[in-house]
């Protein structure tokens, strides 16, 4: 199975870049490396993960991407609460990450499910 072709993985991917554009003005270099960081870890596990040869591997991978995720939604409310990001575009954010988490949360379960985890 490749990567690219897992519709979680080009969800993430799309997030990913959606948070690079919107930040790439923001003067707070410490909180954008951050928010940027988290947000290139969930694709780039989802990817590493698939890439696996291992059940188990997979998993641990896909379970760093979905707490990648978690950081990224986190660290979006903050920007949102002190001015950084618009509004729109955290909600926005936020309804495709709990998306692409419900996404991981199926994708973990038939792996699973299938190996008899």
């Amino acid at each position: 199975m490749k990567f690219q072709t897992l519709e979680v993985w080009q969800l993430s991917y799309q997030l990913s870049c959606s948070i690079y554009i919107e930040t790439k003005e923001l003067r707070d270099w410490g909180f954008k490396d951050q928010i940027t960081r988290s947000g290139l870890s969930v694709p780039s596990n989802i990817a590493e993960g698939i890439e696996r040869q291992g059940s188990k591997e997979q998993i641990q991978f896909l379970y760093i991407a979905k707490a990648s995720l978690a950081e990224v939604m986190t660290q979006a409310m903050i920007g949102k609460d002190i001015g950084y990001l618009e509004t729109k575009f955290v909600d926005e954010l936020l309804t495709k990450s709990e998306r692409v988490s419900a996404m991981l949360a199926g994708l973990i379960k038939s792996i699973k499910a299938r190996n008899n985890l």
